[in-house]
């Protein structure tokens, strides 16, 4: 009966704080934001350009390492470049899902970094004070829906990165960070049946 009560509870705390008007928006820019990356390869590849063969000569011209330390500073340093680009290169290696497994890793590794780097910058008053001013509105959904966001951050059109240094800035448990934010493997998943049935 407790748990019941907790439930309903929370149900109306959610509601309340629009939290589930939040994640239907985002998931709507998240499902757009899917289709609108496939089309744009289909299109890409049927009307402009060779897009097999500007991968291909990605995986030819550079290392692999070379490719994925430039995932990781930018999936550290706030999503510089979006990972689907990262996810089509995968696609063209000698082993697609082996790579698309390093690259979710990297990703969530990048995010744990960011949460540190939010960490160190929370002990400097006045780079602390106008970063909070800066990403106010993460910090405030972070607080009100606490692991919940984090989820949204990692799965949907929310920076990672951003997410993850804001939750290192309000010092949030890290062991609770860490747990939620594994629903990024999730998203490159979903992300790679897609892209790799197009490429």
């Amino acid at each position: 009966m407790d748990n019941v009560k907790k439930i309903k509870t929370l149900n109306r705390y959610y509601k309340m704080t629009k939290f589930y008007a939040f994640l239907k928006n985002m998931a709507i820019k998240g499902g757009l934001g899917l289709f609108v990356v496939v089309a744009l390869f289909v299109v890409l590849d049927y009307y402009v350009l060779d897009t097999e063969a500007i991968f291909k000569a990605l995986v030819t011209s550079y290392s692999s390492e070379a490719i994925l330390f430039t995932f990781f500073v930018s999936e550290t340093l706030l999503g510089l470049v979006p990972p689907e680009i990262f996810i089509a290169w995968s696609a063209k290696t000698s082993q697609p899902w082996f790579y698309l497994f390093l690259i979710a890793l990297l990703s969530y590794l990048g995010g744990i970094c960011s949460y540190f780097i939010g960490k160190l910058i929370a002990n400097i008053p006045s780079v602390n004070n106008y970063l909070h001013t800066k990403i106010a509105n993460h910090i405030s959904n972070l607080r009100k829906w606490g692991g919940f966001f984090v989820v949204v951050g990692a799965l949907l059109p929310l920076p990672h990165s951003v997410v993850s240094f804001a939750c290192g800035l309000i010092n949030y448990k890290f062991k609770h960070y860490a747990l939620w934010a594994l629903f990024r493997f999730l998203r490159f998943f979903i992300y790679a049946v897609a892209i790799f049935n197009v490429l």
